[in-house]
């Protein structure tokens, strides 16, 4: 697996000892996706279940405010950062 990663040019971000840090973002994801989407509603069909969490990733990602990003929300640091590389090309 890692061989056909490396050889179609792919970092691999996890350093082959099992620390965890190597998945402590995702995790917390993951985490926050069950606790206030899943675990909430009684999804009864994958497209229930599909159409919930697409809402709640676009939820998470344009209106929830995060405490790492000082209150904003992914996309508004992403837009600050594309803003910013432009600027500095």
């Amino acid at each position: 697996f890692t061989t056909t990663l490396k050889d179609a040019g792919i970092r691999i971000s996890m350093d082959g000892r099992g620390r965890w840090m190597d998945n402590v973002f995702i995790e917390r994801l993951w985490r926050s996706l069950k606790y206030e989407c899943v675990f909430l509603n009684a999804f009864e069909t994958g497209s229930e279940a599909r159409n919930g969490i697409g809402s709640w990733i676009a939820y998470y990602n344009e209106r929830r405010p995060h405490s790492t990003f000082g209150g904003r929300t992914p996309d508004e640091v992403y837009a600050t950062a594309e803003m910013t590389e432009r600027l500095a090309a």
